[in-house]
């Protein structure tokens, strides 16, 4: 970050201000990370009855959200220096790029083992990622300047870093809102595991049935069931267990709520949804 900074100011270059920027968020993004990841391990208490588990979700958000930030300002910039684009130094811009290259490149080793892990991880894991391409974009424009006297290579290649950023910082945004708003998770078809748990012997129907990701590894699923009048005691530990069965084998849900009701209960509910 520092030699993109000194370099940005050296050599007068947008793209390396704008890569500067980019790992100055992805810089913030990696501890908030590290945060999130510690907040995740600890246990669970009578306050936070999931834990923190949520962290990653959140983490991944607050880095989304900053990406756009800097994709707006780059862009913005970038629009006016296209239309006149001042002079760069072309010789710090390609040194510096290579630093910042070979820099990112050691980052994704280090994180490519777990990108798979979490929500979480895998946002730091993209920021570098989308880093080391700034980084190219930048010796390439570098390149373009040296070599053909090109003045908009800059504004470009600080476009094509905006480009970058944009799509994915929306996607992560867009999961993690999906989270944050309790939207059933694209592994559950809610439709189908309605289906499964009709096909159970003994169960009439099911209502306010609630499928919701608290994390992006932890899914969970409550309902209220209708169970026939014969079903006693050894039956509805029958119903619960198949239930349950059903829920953490054919769905990749991690943890179930189910409430066995008679026919007649359902005029006793007052359901605000």
């Amino acid at each position: 970050v520092v030699a993109e900074l000194v370099g940005a100011f050296w050599s007068g270059s947008l793209s390396l201000a704008a890569d500067a920027g980019h790992m100055v968020v992805d810089a913030s993004g990696l501890v908030i990370a590290l945060i999130a990841t510690r907040l995740m391990r600890r246990p669970r208490d009578e306050k936070h009855t999931w834990g923190w588990a949520r962290s990653e979700v959140l983490a991944a958000a607050l880095q989304a959200g900053m990406l756009l930030v800097i994709c707006v300002m780059v862009a913005w910039e970038g629009a006016w220096r296209l239309a006149s684009p001042p002079e760069v130094e072309a010789g710090p811009m390609l040194l510096v790029g290579i630093i910042g290259l070979v820099a990112n490149v050691v980052s994704l080793a280090i994180l490519a083992g777990g990108r798979e892990a979490n929500l979480n991880m895998k946002a730091a894991f993209l920021e570098v990622a989308n880093d080391a391409l700034g980084s190219l974009a930048v010796i390439v424009a570098a390149g373009a300047e040296w070599a053909f006297g090109w003045a908009r290579a800059d504004a470009i290649a600080s476009l094509l870093i905006a480009v970058l950023m944009a799509p994915r910082a929306l996607t992560l945004l867009r999961r993690s809102v999906a989270i944050l708003m309790e939207q059933a998770p694209a592994s559950v078809d809610v439709a189908k595991l309605r289906a499964h748990m009709l096909g159970v012997d003994g169960v009439l129907g099911v209502h306010d049935l609630h499928v919701v990701a608290v994390s992006s590894h932890l899914v969970t699923v409550t309902a209220h069931v209708t169970v026939t009048h014969e079903a006693d005691g050894p039956s509805r530990d029958r119903i619960v267990h198949e239930l349950g069965e059903c829920a953490c084998h054919h769905f990749p849900i991690a943890h179930s709520t189910f409430q066995l009701e008679c026919p007649e209960h359902a005029s006793h509910e007052h359901m605000e949804h």
